[in-house]
C-alpha cells in the first residue's frame, strides 16, 4: 500500500532504460525525416505534428510524397492502410490485456509501433507490468515526435542536402535484411515480396507501393488458405 508511489517511478525508469537502445536509433531517422519535410516544401511544424498525430514511420516519409504531390485522399487511406495493416496482426500478441484503464489501451493501441511490439512481447517482457509498457510506448513516440521536430527546425536553417529522400529506400533495406535474416528457410515469403514489387513496378508504376502491398497481402493470404487446406499426412 505504501508501495504504490514508489513502483510509478521505477517502473518509468525502467521503462527508459529498455527503450533507450531502439529510441537512439529513431533520433538519426527522426532527424532526416524532419529536415525532408521542410526540405519538400512543407512547414517545419509539419513534422512533429505528423509525428505525434500519426506516428506511423514509415508511412510518414511515403505521405510526405503523397501531400506534396496532392495524391487523392482516396490514395493516402489505401496506402495508411496497405502500410500498417500488420498492425491489426500485432494486436493477436500484444500485451494490451495487461494496460490499466480504457484510456490506457486507447493510448497503447495508437503507440504500436514495429519497435514496442517486438520489446514487448519478447521473451524479457513477459513480467512487465502494463505501466511500464505504457511507459515505454511513450517514451518511444517522444524520441520519434522529438527528433522529428529538432530535424526540420534544422533542416528550415540548413540548405537542401542532397539524398534525404533517399531515407525510405534505406529504412525498408535495412527493414527487408533484418527479415531476411529471421525467415530460417522460408525463401517463399522474400520471393513473393519480390514478385509483388516487380509485377507492380510493370503494372503500376505511379502507384508501385500501394500496389505492391496489396499483392504481396492477397500472396500471403492465398499461400495461408492453401497450407491450411493441405492434408496433413501422418
Amino acid at each position: 500500500m505504501h508501495l504504490t508511489p514508489a513502483v510509478k517511478p521505477s517502473e518509468a525508469r525502467a521503462a527508459f532504460g529498455d527503450s533507450l537502445g531502439v529510441g537512439l536509433g529513431f533520433v538519426p531517422l527522426g532527424l532526416a525525416y524532419g529536415a525532408l519535410v521542410t526540405q519538400s516544401g512543407l512547414p517545419w511544424w509539419w513534422a512533429g505534428l505528423a509525428a505525434a498525430l500519426i506516428f506511423g514511420g514509415s508511412f510518414e516519409f511515403l505521405l510526405i510524397g503523397l501531400v506534396t504531390a496532392t495524391a487523392p485522399l482516396a490514395s493516402v487511406a489505401l496506402s495508411a492502410f496497405m502500410v500498417n495493416v500488420r498492425h491489426v496482426f500485432y494486436g493477436l500478441s500484444f500485451p494490451l490485456h495487461r494496460v490499466p484503464g480504457r484510456l490506457g489501451r486507447a493510448y497503447s493501441t495508437f503507440a504500436m509501433c514495429d519497435e514496442a511490439y517486438a520489446l514487448a512481447t519478447g521473451e524479457q517482457a513477459r513480467a512487465w507490468s502494463g505501466r511500464r509498457i505504457l511507459w515505454l510506448q511513450l517514451f518511444l513516440h517522444l524520441y520519434w515526435a522529438g527528433s522529428a521536430t529538432a530535424g526540420a527546425l534544422l533542416g528550415s536553417l540548413v540548405p537542401g542536402v542532397d539524398g534525404l529522400d533517399f531515407a525510405l529506400t534505406a529504412l525498408f533495406a535495412v527493414l527487408a535484411l533484418e527479415a531476411l535474416r529471421d525467415v530460417r528457410g522460408d525463401l517463399p515469403t522474400p520471393v513473393l515480396a519480390l514478385l509483388s514489387a516487380l509485377t507492380a513496378r510493370f503494372l503500376c508504376p505511379g502507384e508501385l507501393l500501394p500496389a505492391a502491398f496489396a499483392l504481396f497481402t492477397t500472396a500471403l493470404l492465398a499461400r495461408h488458405l492453401t497450407t491450411r487446406r493441405k492434408p496433413s499426412h501422418a
